[in-house]
């Protein structure tokens, strides 16, 4: 027998104390608090929270329902100049945020029918934060959007905003359809608690949205798309305001859509004249609820002093100025309490930090609904849909919770109707612009609304600073980020060649004079 040595002995037991240390290798070097794995719901309502994405300082601007005269960081669509820090807030929060945790969410789901429901709910989720994306910057990354993980893209290709849109309108038909309440229901999703019928009224919103977004550049496809969203067998629409997709907000997490108005710029942004005279010269009772002159403007909540709201009283601050040359425009009401006698945001109701966020609201549906029956698209009667429509936007300030409960009688919303009567020879700007005023706060789409329908008429901001090829018009899109021109610069530049310059006046696809 052959002698083992001292040395054999030596190694055999070290590979035997080498295997038994293997057996327990993964649990002692697990961490046994920090999760391995996370339930993609989870993923799916935090893609939902950050769906509300800050929006103040361009698109409330440009659409002259909220200004600010000050300079610096908050230039924007005040000045119509392009300002990085505020043109890359939205690639900067829906990227990082709703597109990877969707494409998460889509990757852990698919093929999993278990999981359809949640799966499809994503898909009709993603379209909405592409579309935000689209009409925001024109060409954006899409099909490599989200794969630097999964897939090792961390320079995504720009893809064709049309080619977007086109699949956009897919997914949402698709989605929809796709829906089946037999199947698990997710209630931990922060919109429907998982209700399938509201899912499909949503889906079918937002194809309806997205069909009317192309009226100008292709009709056809406009009234197919809308045909499908239209077709009650295919789910319904968001037509009640119980159905509004929104955000409900807390303590913990505000609606970031309003919170400057809250923050140490609140005495910095007011009312926009041209949004306060329009809905004086209406006798509008929504303008007590939205607008509110403080005492004491510049001061938190609570210690603003007396406050206004009274129709009459509210005085919108003209655009054109700066802090310098404020007090030289005619009938300026003066400085007061850290700010300007001019008349703001109310903070106690539809601008409260605890108030929801609306994404796609009942008002807004309806109003599309009666463009589409204006323009012969369906059998309704737009003006029975656009009297729905204004209604169910003044219905809707019941569901804002902030510190002060707020509605408008059903006598008073029909006094209304009565003195602003629908008129079918000037049909599509009445409609237009009531939607303008039911997208109040919601700025995205009443940006979007506005470039695609051209109502309401508004007169470009005369900003005598404002950059070269917005002067005397409108901004048309927002430029991209300066780190993706340092960083992702080939496919930055594929994009502008084939958009056109990267500038605020650049239309993108669907955006037609």
């Amino acid at each position: 027998m052959k002698k083992i040595s001292t040395i054999h002995i030596a190694l055999i037991i070290s590979l035997l104390g080498m295997i038994a240390c293997d057996k327990n290798f993964v649990k002692t070097n697990t961490d046994p608090v920090s999760l391995t794995s996370i339930d993609p719901i989870y993923l799916f309502a935090n893609a939902q929270r950050l769906a509300v994405h800050r929006t103040v300082d361009y698109q409330a601007a440009i659409v002259q329902q909220i200004i600010t005269p000050q300079p610096g960081s908050l230039a924007g669509g005040n000045y119509n100049q392009a300002t990085d820090i505020q043109t890359t807030l939205a690639f900067d929060s829906l990227y990082p945020g709703p597109v990877k945790y969707l494409t998460d969410v889509l990757n852990q789901t698919k093929g999993n029918a278990a999981r359809s429901n949640l799966y499809n709910m994503a898909r009709i989720l993603k379209a909405y934060i592409f579309e935000l994306l689209v009409d925001i910057y024109g060409d954006v990354p899409y099909s490599q959007a989200g794969q630097a993980y999964l897939g090792g893209l961390y320079l995504p290709k720009y893809d064709n905003a049309s080619d977007i849109y086109d699949d956009i309108l897919k997914e949402l038909t698709q989605a929809t359809a796709a829906l089946d309440a037999t199947k698990q229901i997710e209630t931990q999703e922060l919109f429907y608690a998982g209700n399938i019928a509201q899912w499909k009224k949503l889906g079918n919103s937002l194809l309806l949205r997205t069909a009317m977004r192309l009226t100008k550049v292709d009709p056809a496809k406009a009234q197919a798309n809308a045909a499908v969203a239209l077709n009650p067998a295919n789910g319904g629409l968001i037509e009640t305001i119980a159905d509004n997709t929104r955000f409900l907000t807390s303590s913990v997490f505000d609606n970031v859509f309003v919170e400057r108005f809250h923050a140490a710029e609140r005495g910095n942004y007011y009312m926009a004249a041209p949004f306060v005279d329009y809905l004086k010269s209406t006798n509008d009772p929504r303008l007590s609820q939205i607008a509110v002159k403080y005492q004491f403007p510049a001061n938190a909540l609570g210690a603003t002093g007396t406050e206004d709201t009274t129709i009459a009283h509210q005085n919108g601050m003209p655009l054109g100025y700066n802090a310098s040359t404020l007090a030289t425009a005619p009938g300026f009401p003066g400085a007061i309490g850290g700010g300007y006698a001019y008349s703001q945001p109310n903070r106690r109701t539809i601008s409260a930090l605890t108030s929801p966020a609306f994404l796609v609201s009942a008002s807004q549906t309806l109003l599309l609904e009666a463009e589409a029956a204006q323009r012969g698209w369906t059998t309704g009667n737009a003006a029975t849909l656009y009297a729905a429509g204004v209604k169910a936007d003044m219905d809707q300030f019941t569901q804002y919770t902030g510190t002060t409960t707020i509605a408008i009688p059903a006598a008073i919303q029909a006094a209304y109707l009565a003195a602003n009567p629908f008129n079918p020879a000037t049909a599509l700007q009445q409609i237009n612009t009531q939607y303008w005023i039911s997208s109040y706060i919601n700025w995205d789409e009443a940006w979007a609304n506005f470039r695609r329908s051209g109502f309401p008429v508004l007169t470009p901001n005369p900003y005598p600073q404002a950059d070269p090829d917005v002067k005397g018009g409108f901004i048309h899109r927002l430029s991209y980020p300066d780190r993706e021109l340092s960083v992702n610069t080939a496919n930055v530049n594929a994009a502008i060649a084939q958009q056109g310059p990267d500038i605020l006046s650049t239309r993108i696809f669907w955006d037609k004079p």
